[in-house]
């Protein structure tokens, strides 16, 4: 078995330093510092609070699933943060570039991408237009984790994954 995560982690490891290294603009440097910031605490909980408050009809349901699922998301990404510590990119692979404030936590999962994901799979279930455009940037909020050298690409698809289950689970059922 350890063969098979190291030939994985091998490939990760590729795949995070394609992302964090060479694909570096200063573009990109401004761009994903502030897109990055569309996945904390701050703006997710914020933008579905403010849809449960003021949205009406399907706005206001809407906020109600991404609020919850926001929740119900943080469950697993806490355990799964305890149960498997696994060290930020910047602290083990040498040459990595890290943003302004580098995060000092355990890596797996990423938070920020669970988030993104729970607040913009109901948005998009709702409203299927909006969901053209929130979703490739929920991605991206993601690939700015791996670019800020935050997060490996494993812990931005476990985010993904977490998000949109939980949200989805919550849109079936709310």
């Amino acid at each position: 078995m350890s063969k098979v995560v190291r030939w994985l982690q091998k490939r990760e490891n590729r795949v995070f330093y394609w992302v964090n290294q060479r694909i570096r603009h200063s573009f990109l440097d401004f761009f994903f510092n502030k897109l990055t910031h569309l996945g904390g605490a701050s703006i997710t909980i914020g933008v579905s609070l403010i849809l449960c408050l003021f949205g009406s009809g399907t706005l206001r349901l809407v906020g109600f699933q991404s609020l919850l699922a926001l929740i119900i998301s943080h469950i697993p990404v806490a355990l799964f943060k305890k149960k498997y510590p696994r060290l930020r990119p910047y602290l083990v692979l040498p040459e990595t570039r890290t943003g302004k404030n580098p995060l000092a936590d355990h890596s797996f999962p990423s938070g920020h991408t669970t988030a993104i994901f729970s607040v913009t799979v109901p948005l998009a279930v709702a409203f299927p237009l909006w969901g053209m455009i929130l979703l490739p940037i929920a991605f991206l909020v993601g690939i700015s984790r791996i670019y800020l050298g935050l997060h490996y690409p494993s812990d931005c698809l476990a985010g993904c994954l977490i998000g949109s289950a939980t949200a989805l689970t919550t849109v079936a059922w709310v």
